[in-house]
């Protein structure tokens, strides 16, 4: 397995309101806003070209999100683009590593997505991402 490229950085925000506020201050423009049941948080992206990948503000409403960074939310994750998710899970839980999900989830805006643990990322979470 071999990432194609970064998809995004994903970032918590504690709040709608402060995520607006992250927009506005970097001149950053919303591309889509999708909830997503599996995580319970409303997934903002970014618009971006070819050239960019875009940041996600993720906005938790209740669950193990919400308390990230004692609440106030933070860089949470990078995502790695690969052509098979269900691929990258069984090349890394063939290495003894765990991901965070048996199977892929559905993420937004037509993405599956599956997360390596922290302890195998040497401390960085991981998504990967696979375009359907």
């Amino acid at each position: 397995m071999k990432p194609l490229r970064l998809h995004h950085v994903g970032i918590i925000m504690n709040s709608k309101e402060r995520a607006d506020l992250f927009l506005e201050q970097f001149g950053l423009e919303t591309d889509y806003m999708e909830y997503v049941e599996e995580y319970h948080a409303d997934c903002l992206f970014t618009k971006y070209t070819e050239q960019e990948s875009p940041i996600e503000l993720i906005i938790p409403t209740e669950g193990v999100l919400k308390e990230y960074n004692r609440g106030k939310g933070g860089i949470h994750h990078i995502a790695l683009e690969v052509d098979d998710v269900e691929a990258a899970r069984a090349e890394f839980e063939g290495k003894g590593m765990e991901m965070l999900e048996k199977v892929p989830v559905k993420g937004a805006g037509g993405i599956l997505v599956n997360f390596l643990r922290p302890r195998y990322g040497l401390g960085v979470l991981v998504e990967f991402v696979q375009r359907i």
